[in-house]
């Protein structure tokens, strides 16, 4: 008997994928666990194992297509296997759990009204109404005053439509000034302008600005890399940055925190784990390291380089995108002097570093040259007042200007 396989829960809030690659071809047989099709989520590139062996019936979505969590992706049956097309049609969302009641669908004991619909300008009638007629209150544009939905109204929606003409959509290669290139905005790149998004519009952001000698740090971080080097680990500043800031957060723990905006109320990690930002060619993904305040030097120069690997390979494993309790984005490998970077929201900070040069500075009343790292920090501040803000700075200078308290 055919089985459909719809695209499964994986966790982390996520609700739809993009379709990259199918691994297998309508006819093929394939095995119980066997790969079927990798899926790009707003987290990584994920491998969906088949929950059953038998014969690939019918893919029911193509290479590029978006798929929404519920919708039926395969169907896997006998060689031959007709596929019933009408039985459950492919944009269905929702999934049956077993000893679940369906819900009813003829006129009887309506028990709640769906949660969905409330907002919607109808009477507590014309909603019973609707949900014995199996009408979509939602997608009713009402007739009534102000847009109220009136009995009318449903029982129009639930005459059969007259099939209709496929809108044609015309999406212009040119505008009046010369030629367009359109980009589809999807994978990492749309899941990084919704995270955005959603930051700015929910977070206060302030970015507070320092700078750090880093002078004797780099003179030590020269004298370890032949060190480092021999066991194949290259020693760049960011893991001394980690550590730094590691040491600041266990100063300054509000830092080190998320909002409930639910519950209200200020969640403290109490533990250090450093969201390291990685440039690929669609977006930024931000790998988490785990518990940094427990690693050497040279561990989390070894992990940062395994997990940018990984980021941009598009292997990372879901675990290692989630638990993040501040962020760091490295801009300065690119050059710059000042960035507002945006919060890795429910964080409340994030620290951007730029570019380590040679500037001149006053030192000791005297004109020296000196390398200076630049250092951003944006704040929620509904969280975080500039004044803790400023103190956090202070301190993450003073780690990364005394570079021997960084060390193993």
């Amino acid at each position: 008997m055919a089985k459909e396989f719809k695209f499964p829960d994986i966790g982390e809030g996520i609700t739809e994928g993009e379709i990259v690659r199918w691994l297998v071809q309508e006819g093929d047989a394939v095995e119980e666990d066997q790969t079927l099709a990798e899926v790009e989520t707003d987290k990584a590139v994920v491998e969906i194992p088949s929950p059953y062996a038998g014969t690939v019936l019918k893919l029911h979505f193509k290479e590029k297509d978006l798929i929404q969590v519920g919708q039926t992706m395969v169907t896997i049956g006998e060689k031959g296997e007709a596929v019933d097309e009408t039985a459950r049609p492919v944009e269905e969302t929702a999934q049956e759990m077993p000893g679940e009641e369906t819900a009813p669908s003829v006129v009887g004991e309506i028990k709640d009204i769906s949660t969905e619909i409330r907002d919607t300008l109808a009477t507590p009638k014309v909603r019973r109404l609707a949900l014995q007629m199996g009408v979509d209150i939602k997608g009713i544009l009402g007739s009534g005053p102000g847009g109220r939905i009136t009995e009318e109204d449903i029982q129009g929606a639930s005459a059969p439509a007259l099939p209709k003409k496929p809108a044609v959509k015309v999406k212009s290669k040119y505008d009046f000034y010369g030629t367009l290139e359109r980009i589809r905005l999807h994978g990492i790149r749309r899941a990084t302008a919704r995270k955005m998004a959603e930051s700015v519009s929910t977070a206060a952001h302030v970015t507070h600005f320092d700078e750090a000698d880093v002078t004797g740090l780099a003179g030590i971080r020269d004298k370890m890399k032949a060190d480092a080097a021999g066991k194949d680990i290259k020693l760049t500043y960011l893991p001394f940055v980690v550590r730094a800031v590691v040491k600041a957060l266990e100063m300054h723990p509000m830092l080190n925190a998320a909002l409930d905006d639910e519950e209200q109320e200020i969640i403290v990690k109490k533990y250090y784990n450093i969201g390291i930002a990685v440039d690929v060619p669609d977006g930024l993904i931000v790998p988490v390291i785990k518990f940094a305040d427990q690693k050497s030097l040279f561990e989390l120069a070894e992990e940062i380089r395994t997990l940018a690997e990984a980021a941009k390979n598009r292997t990372l494993d879901l675990a290692d995108l989630k638990g993040g309790t501040f962020s760091i984005t490295n801009v300065g490998m690119l050059g710059g002097e000042y960035a507002t970077p945006i919060i890795n929201y429910p964080e409340v900070a994030i620290l951007a570093t730029m570019k380590i040069a040679d500037r001149v500075r006053v030192r000791e009343g005297e004109i020296r040259i000196v390398k200076t790292l630049p250092l951003c920090l944006s704040f929620d501040h509904r969280v975080i007042d500039g004044a803790e803000a400023a103190r956090f700075s202070n301190d993450l200078v003073s780690f990364l200007e005394s570079p021997e308290k960084l060390l193993d």
